[in-house]
């Protein structure tokens, strides 16, 4: 069951070479989604937009992201999908829900993004310490990391749960070897391996994905880095940054400064205007274009506070206080 767009566009997506191509193909999205995701064409007629106008990125509207805790939000034929992925959540919030059309796709997207900055996953021994996505159905994030620890084809490969002792014997004996390894793990359990298995690591990328999860008190992202570059005498931590809602990742190698595959881009809102979007250096909340979202809605309005910087790199420095912001999320109540 592969998506009737699968052919047109994908290909192309994935080949993108310049902004211009990037731009191009961004409008063409747009206006195949206004056409075929009933939900986003309710939300673009609500704002009184009118498509066959919309000839540049910046005047695309962006999806609030809270939709998709309310609203199936797909193309075309909504009963036919692949998968399902489900955010995690607190026992009191409701999570948002990725309706799949085409896994592929996915799959396509997170390999040649990790290739792009990181090269071939066949040169990593790829171990998972996250034991919160685990405990639950549907994460994207595992999804990847089961297909990344497939890849890398090493024996020692593999979801290490919660026994932080196993994974020690491991990353001793691989750094021993002088083999590559990707540590890839949930911010909270990072923290308490450094804090009870301390060791310097010479051969290891450690990649956090965020979240506390509700294990321990949250703590500034920088602070985080630090506490762990002491304990494993590392000059930088690694992170990915990506959500439910998204079909790409984009990573940092340190600092928090972030970089996105050709096929995304990062604009930035005014949180008092969410119509007004700039794709050019500044401060404010964080838009996502996502063309691997093709099947789902490509331009999301994030709740995460950023900055872009000149070079397209991005760095993100919270979440958005809605107790004193009005916008576009109110509208989800309605559609």
């Amino acid at each position: 069951m592969h998506s009737i767009y699968r052919n047109e566009l994908i290909d192309k997506i994935f080949s993108i070479q310049s902004k211009t191509e990037f731009e191009k193909l961004a409008l063409e999205v747009f206006q195949l989604q206004y056409n075929t995701n009933s939900v986003y064409k309710n939300y673009v007629n609500t704002l009184g937009i009118e498509p066959q106008k919309i000839d540049s990125i910046q005047n695309i509207p962006f999806l609030p992201v809270s939709f998709f805790k309310t609203h199936e939000i797909i193309c075309g034929d909504k009963t036919r999908y692949e998968k399902i992925f489900y955010s995690s959540t607190t026992s009191s919030s409701t999570p948002s829900k990725h309706f799949v059309k085409d896994i592929s796709i996915y799959t396509e997207s997170f390999q040649k993004a990790f290739e792009q900055f990181y090269g071939d996953i066949k040169d990593c021994c790829v171990l998972a310490l996250l034991p919160s996505y685990l405990e639950r159905e549907g994460s994207s994030l595992v999804f990847m990391a089961e297909d990344m620890i497939k890849a890398s084809g090493y024996s020692s490969s593999g979801f290490y749960m919660n026994n932080y002792e196993e994974l020690v014997r491991a990353l001793t004996r691989l750094e021993k070897q002088g083999q590559k390894v990707l540590l890839l793990g949930v911010t909270y359990a990072l923290l308490k391996l450094a804090e009870k298995f301390p060791m310097p690591l010479t051969n290891t990328i450690i990649m956090e994905t965020g979240g506390m999860k509700g294990k321990r008190d949250e703590l500034p992202k920088q602070e985080v880095h630090v506490l762990l570059q002491k304990a494993f005498g590392m000059k930088n931590i690694h992170s990915e940054y990506g959500m439910t809602e998204l079909l790409s990742q984009a990573y940092s190698k340190g600092e928090g400064v972030f970089n996105a595959p050709p096929w995304m881009h990062i604009g930035i809102r005014d949180i008092y205007d969410p119509l007004k979007v700039a794709f050019q250096a500044g401060s404010g909340a964080i838009n996502i274009i996502d063309l691997a979202n093709i099947n789902s809605c490509a331009f999301i309005a994030t709740d995460d506070m950023g900055q872009l910087n000149k070079n397209d790199s991005f760095e993100i420095s919270g979440r958005i206080d809605y107790s004193d912001v009005r916008g576009c999320n109110l509208m989800a109540e309605d559609l």
